[in-house]
């Protein structure tokens, strides 16, 4: 009975260590191919949303802004989001809420900032102490946490039956600080009361 136990371990032990030894040439081996070829990054979205809709909230828990699009992808490369037909509102002062429109948007991974391209369009409507005020531009960066626009294109500024146009514009909502950079043109007609 001793005799048999021994044999089967002499050949167990030789099979064991072929095993192990199999196994470690395998790690080594895949271990200098990833050093090698390192493996592929993945490029195209990992997961999209349609009909989004969601609000920003502010670190006192007030709503601050609401975004909204037909299509949200997001990319794993840099954690950046791309959204289809975006539409932000500034919901901080709900008399005259801002509402910016686009064909598309990039937001990067922290959301502090929104770069919105082709046909944007900011609408504010008018207030007791302010009339309607409309841009047009073909990209505008938007810090939402800072409350700034900016935009290095042309920008077309619509103040009632005022207009503005320029090229290269900052907007700083909560500072009420407005410059636009070249190109300025405009035409100023008084409110009527």
């Amino acid at each position: 009975m001793r005799a048999g136990r021994l044999r089967f371990f002499m050949t167990l032990a030789p099979m064991v260590v072929l095993a192990l030894a199999s196994f470690w040439v395998y790690e080594v081996m895949r271990r200098a191919s990833n050093d090698v070829i390192p493996t592929p990054e993945r490029s195209e979205p990992d997961f999209f949303v349609e009909n989004f809709s969601y609000v920003k909230m502010s670190k006192t828990g007030a709503a601050q802004y609401h975004v909204a699009g037909e299509k949200m992808s997001h990319n794993p490369l840099d954690d950046s989001y791309d959204i289809e037909r975006p539409v932000l509102r500034n919901v901080t002062n709900m008399q005259a809420p801002t509402t910016i429109r686009a064909q598309r948007a990039k937001v990067n991974s922290d959301n502090s900032e929104v770069h919105l391209y082709d046909n944007v369009h900011m609408d504010k409507p008018g207030s007791a102490d302010s009339e309607p005020v409309q841009m047009r531009s073909e990209y505008m960066l938007v810090l939402p946490d800072d409350d700034v626009m900016k935009t290095d294109k042309p920008v077309e500024i619509t103040v009632g039956n005022s207009v503005l146009t320029g090229t290269g514009m900052f907007a700083n909502n909560a500072t009420r600080e407005f410059r636009l950079t070249s190109n300025v043109h405009g035409t100023y007609q008084a409110p009527k009361r």
